[in-house]
């Protein structure tokens, strides 16, 4: 119906048609845009990221529809010049995705008759029977949730009584029971002696665009939970790692009692995509008699439960190797901690013991690179004994072995995650340095670099320069121990 004016306003002249349908052209081109970037928007709905970007896409798609309806509304002119036919009692109401004008009403109450006229579309929204009378403004709270009464009763008293436009919402229940939102918008219609004569407004269902409103704030809060609790997470990964890893930074010379045999540094490297930190480790422990426990390890997952997992496994090496535990007995008690667990979980590990009198390494590894030996500017992998990876199958029996060292020899241990693309050193039967049945470990390569280093700081640093910036997908750990004795 025509929107009544106060007296001492002008009729509003109508929009140029090509002006409008201009509008509408843009706007359908930015409604493909937007469905476009929808279809782009993949995943499984398990990801609160994804989630929230689809149901911003929604939103945003069904206001571009009630735009284009408001346009071409506008572009047709008032359905008072055209009208149509009025629908039966029996015709279902349109469904959520019908067109805006099928969501959109309007009524008069005017005071001096107590006389109403609504439009056919209101009948829709609220459900009501074509035939029947409209409401009066009395009768209309029936409608209305009784929570939102009180709001309704409040705009239409500052309506009629200090003739403030209306602008609100309130839930209606329908005679099928559906609550609706409506948005009601109106202004009083003054006589020529400034009283109010009556009221019109529009009223339009936005039940729809409710809903997706909500879904877009429920899926923002989903994802800033998401990432809170992610931080949340990270924060304690990292306290535990710190907490659990060796404390020193830079050399450590081990044995503290006696002469000093070992010039030892180790490095933690994050990986460089960003993703949570994972089990990785690394140790050097002197042990009861003057021998060296050094060890690296890396168990599979992310977060707090690898790094707690991780935490476990090396306080069993690290009590184990105290008690004296050859290697290879000792990857099997892991093997078989690993395999009880609740949570099922692989881990791969080195753990070798230094005898300094005798400057022999005897070493085991699971399923894991095998340390590397740097000598007079050369590097080779040490041939590696059998060991499967900790947790993948019950009772395994690991493997043991034996290197003799020499004095300014460089030992290199370290986690998988460090070159990218190379899993590990060449087995027991490979070739040892390249061009053989095994690709070249490019970690040899720092040879040269290594015998001319004056410590194994200076060694680590070497590697973090070469490896520590590289497109790693995993999180690594670096161990190097110097015979300086």
């Amino acid at each position: 119906m025509p929107s009544h004016l106060s007296a001492d306003r002008p009729a509003a002249q109508p929009p140029g048609r090509g002006s409008v349908d201009a509008l509408i052209s843009r706007m359908r081109r930015l409604k493909g845009d937007v469905d476009a970037v929808r279809r782009d928007t993949h995943g499984d709905g398990s990801d609160p990221q994804d989630r929230w970007q689809r149901a911003l896409c929604d939103l945003a798609l069904h206001q571009l529809d009630d735009l284009g309806a408001h346009l071409a509304q506008l572009r047709d002119g008032h359905p008072a010049a055209s009208p149509a036919p009025e629908p039966s009692a029996a015709e279902p109401p349109p469904p959520d995705g019908g067109s805006l004008l099928s969501r959109v009403g309007s009524a008069e109450w005017n005071l001096l008759t107590d006389q109403a006229s609504w439009s056919a579309e209101l009948y829709r929204i609220l459900g009501r029977d074509p035939a029947a009378p409209p409401l009066t403004l009395d009768e209309l709270p029936s409608l209305v949730l009784d929570e939102d009464r009180p709001q309704l009763t409040a705009m239409v008293t500052e309506c009629l009584v200090d003739a403030r436009p209306i602008d609100g919402e309130f839930r209606v229940v329908r005679p099928d029971g559906e609550v609706r939102t409506v948005h009601m918008m109106g202004e009083p219609v003054l006589d020529t002696d400034g009283g109010t004569a009556s009221m019109w407004a529009v009223l339009r269902d936005v039940s729809e665009l409710r809903r997706h409103r909500r879904a877009v704030s429920e899926t923002r809060d989903s994802l800033r939970h998401h990432r809170q609790r992610e931080q949340t997470e990270h924060r304690l990964a990292v306290e535990l790692q710190e907490a659990v890893l060796p404390p020193w930074r830079g050399s450590l010379r081990l044995p503290h009692r006696g002469p000093e045999t070992l010039d030892l540094a180790a490095r933690y490297l994050p990986s460089a995509v960003g993703a949570p930190i994972g089990g990785d480790w690394y140790d050097a422990l002197e042990l009861p008699g003057g021998e060296t426990l050094l060890s690296v390890g890396d168990l599979t997952g992310h977060g707090v439960a690898a790094t707690s997992g991780m935490a476990t496994l090396l306080g069993a090496v690290r009590g184990m190797a105290v008690a004296g535990t050859a290697p290879g007995r000792l990857m099997s008690y892991l093997n078989q901690l690993l395999d009880a667990t609740v949570q099922p979980a692989l881990g791969s590990a080195v753990c070798c013991r230094y005898r300094p009198e005798t400057r022999t390494l005897t070493w085991a590894q699971a399923g894991h690179p095998a340390p590397l030996l740097y000598r007079g500017g050369t590097g080779r992998g040490l041939p590696a004994p059998h060991g499967v990876p900790l947790g993948a199958t019950s009772g395994a029996v690991y493997g043991q072995a034996e290197e003799t060292l020499d004095a300014g020899d460089v030992l290199l241990l370290y986690t998988g995650g460090l070159v990218p693309g190379h899993s590990g050193s060449p087995r027991a039967g490979e070739a040892d340095s390249g061009g053989g049945t095994a690709a070249r470990n490019p970690l040899l390569d720092l040879a040269p670099r290594f015998a001319e280093a004056r410590s194994a700081q200076d060694c680590v640093r070497l590697v973090v320069e070469e490896f520590g910036e590289s497109e790693r997908e995993e999180d690594a750990c670096v161990l190097v121990a110097r015979v300086i004795g």
